[in-house]
């Protein structure tokens, strides 16, 4: 193609670019129009609300951000396609169309979209031409074409890919959608029914993978999906703040997004367990205990009821009412439906008396009535009584002999003595050694974090939770079994995307093998599927952290990186704190993000210090401050990108917890550009 060729179409190609974003202005303008008229339009206030409430969703869905391009491919079809023969198909973030509903712009989500991830020289899939645009700042500066009809594929070796690929980071999370290669499009692709578990190492995109994928089932089964919900956990707030712009980038503006503290918040935590209870309490035995603990609260009727009506005066006997509480304990419902099956059974039973003596139906006021009736309330509080979650929960840690018997042959004295606050052997007037301070009350005590996750599940063995149509679950190896459960109740009758990878698991109770986890969020059968070459991260960076993997005893392949740019530095400094502050101000000379990680207790020292010198920083939590710097500690980095990395001390990020190398592979990791190591005690072994 001549240069004066190539001028003519970068100049058309502008030009519908222009045209686009001019259609989705007035597709924004006509919506909002909607929005203002919709309650004049509308037959009745419920049908006003309900067209308002689209609406406005649909004006967020059109927003334009003029810095992020509406389209970044392009799709020639050739003359072999049947039913798209000598078309052209621009691909973007979202469907845009012209006045006459005619497609400037297609859905990255859209099935004729699916070759523009797919087609290859091998399997053109009808494609004669594969276009790939380059932008600056929302400026379309270059295009790329690959001729699959003849052959011609660049595939990792495409310059605008490999830019886009390589772009600096600052801020948020971006979309992938430029860069979604094959074996990642087949996850995001995949149907609604399947659960699927990403092993993704480093750098190979699988959080990407799980926000596109919701954004990819939202598009095919909006409606569906907008009545049941569509979820996404991360392992924190810094971590979700940082993914928080994707979703919308894409134009789905309705998912919530939560921590796994989010889910099962039910009471405040304002007490710490020591770790040795808090691993208890996350096992999965104490699931079985919080069963046993809810049946032990069904009893037998031990006397018939009489219950006054009037002049009348109905009695059920032993029989009919054992009955009941047999028939309703054998249905398996969550105990507060049975309490109020077991209710209307009993009205039922009068009811029946009722009508063969008056030879007519009682009234809805007489059934309420007698559900409320003294001898009723009375038998339903001795066989089947009220209980709530943290009400059970407090029994138990305040009752050695009712934990005693439910926990019989699942947990040992030693740790019954655990969860009870107190040391295995005698302690001085019964008293607590930390954890959980009990109050005289449920609403007195003062909870832990693993407590809530205990209440969350009595919750669920009490009511059924709301559910969602489709769970994503980012930095899954660090669930515990019982926070697996709590997922697994909200998504009961829906499916997950699970995404972690074991070799970055850093919590006492961290995933060592994935089905395990499957198992308790209740899709044994999801595929276990392994990402393991990476795009983001430089292949010197996940060679230095490769080092470390022997070490962490967990099968899962090594990294690989298609890389091969970045840099590694590993230096020895006599002054940490000066060392980094002169580290972060050479970074500073190149594009792009700078995280400064460190172990927690030295993170206020590093940030003082970069203060002093003048270099202003911000917090994890800062996804949309100005500063380029972020000093984050090492416990809150997992899932997070910067450009360039400064890792301080790596000794003592190591030695702050027990599975420190976990957390060192986690930290390593963190680069997209260059990594500096700078360390005054000796590094950990297996890097040396």
């Amino acid at each position: 193609m001549s240069l004066t060729e190539l001028d003519t179409d970068l100049h058309a190609e502008r030009a519908h670019l222009d045209a686009s974003r001019a259609a989705l202005r007035r597709m924004r303008e006509r919506a909002e129009a909607l929005f203002a008229t919709g309650d004049r339009v509308a037959g009745d206030a419920y049908t006003a609300e309900q067209l308002g409430r689209h609406m406005a969703r649909r004006v967020k869905e059109l927003a334009d951000d003029p810095t992020t391009p509406l389209f970044f491919g392009r799709l020639d079809f050739g003359d072999r396609d049947p039913d798209h023969a000598g078309r052209e198909y621009h691909v973007g973030r979202r469907h845009v169309t012209d006045d006459l509903g005619e497609p400037l712009v297609l859905d990255w989500r859209a099935p004729v979209s699916r070759s523009f991830y797919r087609a290859s020289a091998r399997d053109p899939q009808g494609v004669a031409v594969r276009r790939r645009f380059g932008f600056s700042a929302g400026t379309l500066t270059s295009f790329e074409d690959e001729h699959l009809d003849r052959g011609e594929e660049l595939g990792t070796a495409s310059r605008i890919l490999t830019a886009e690929i390589e772009r600096p980071r600052v801020g948020p999370m971006r979309d992938i959608v430029a860069t979604i290669q094959p074996e990642q499009d087949e996850l995001v692709r995949a149907d609604l029914a399947d659960s699927i578990c990403v092993q993704g190492a480093p750098g190979t995109g699988k959080t990407a993978v799980g926000l596109h994928r919701a954004a990819y089932l939202l598009y095919l089964h909006r409606e569906r999906l907008r009545r049941s919900g569509v979820l996404i956990v991360g392992p924190n707030r810094a971590f979700l703040s940082y993914i928080a712009a994707v979703l919308p980038a894409l134009g789905e503006v309705e998912v919530a997004q939560a921590t796994v503290e989010d889910l099962v918040e039910r009471v405040p935590v304002r007490a710490v367990d020591p770790p040795a209870a808090a691993t208890l309490k996350h096992d999965v035995r104490m699931a079985e205990v919080l069963r046993r603990a809810v049946e032990a609260h069904i009893g037998d009727p031990t006397e018939p009821i009489m219950v006054s009506d009037g002049s009348f005066r109905w009695r059920i006997g032993l029989d009919p009412l054992h009955r009941v509480v047999t028939e309703t304990r054998a249905e398996g419902l969550p105990y507060a439906t049975g309490r109020e099956r077991v209710r209307a059974r009993v009205v039922g039973l009068l009811q029946r008396q009722a009508e063969a003596r008056r030879a007519e139906s009682p009234s809805d006021v007489w059934l309420r009535r007698m559900g409320k009736a003294a001898p009723v309330t009375g038998f339903l509080d001795a066989v089947w009584p009220a209980l709530t979650p943290d009400g059970l929960l407090h029994t138990l840690l305040t009752d050695p002999d009712a934990l005693a018997t439910t926990a019989d042959g699942l947990l040992t004295a030693d740790e019954q003595a655990l969860l009870l606050g107190r040391a295995p052997g005698p302690v001085p007037n019964g008293s607590r050694t930390g954890g959980t301070k009990l109050g005289r009350t449920p609403k007195a005590t003062r909870w832990t974090a693993a407590d809530a996750v205990l209440i969350d599940e009595a919750a669920g063995l009490l009511e059924r939770p709301a559910g969602f149509g489709h769970v994503v679950v980012d930095e899954a190896q660090d669930l515990s079994p019982m926070q697996c459960r709590a997922i697994a109740r909200r998504s009961e009758h829906g499916s997950i995307t699970l995404l972690g990878d074991l070799a970055q698991g850093t919590a006492p109770w961290a995933a060592r093998d994935w089905r395990e986890s499957l198992a308790h969020l209740g899709k044994p059968d999801a595929a276990v599927v392994p990402l393991s070459v990476g795009f983001r991260v430089p292949a010197a960076v996940v060679a230095f952290a490769n080092r470390l993997l022997p070490a962490l005893a967990v099968d899962v392949p090594p990294a690989e990186s298609l890389r091969r740019d970045g840099t590694l530095d590993v230096r020895t400094v006599d002054d940490l704190v000066a060392a980094t502050v002169a580290e972060v101000r050479a970074a500073l000379a190149h594009d792009g993000s700078v995280g400064v990680i460190a172990a927690d207790d030295t993170v206020d020292r590093i940030r003082t210090a970069l203060a002093d010198a003048g270099v202003p920083t911000a917090t994890a939590d800062d996804v949309d401050a100005a500063e380029r710097v972020t000093v984050v500690p090492a416990t809150l980095v997992k899932g997070l990108e910067y450009d360039h990395v400064v890792v301080v001390e790596p000794a003592a990020i190591v030695a702050a917890e027990p599975r420190g190398l976990h957390r060192l592979y986690v930290v390593l990791t963190r680069a997209v550009s260059r990594l500096a190591v700078l360390h005054h005690a000796p590094l950990p072994a297996p890097l040396g």
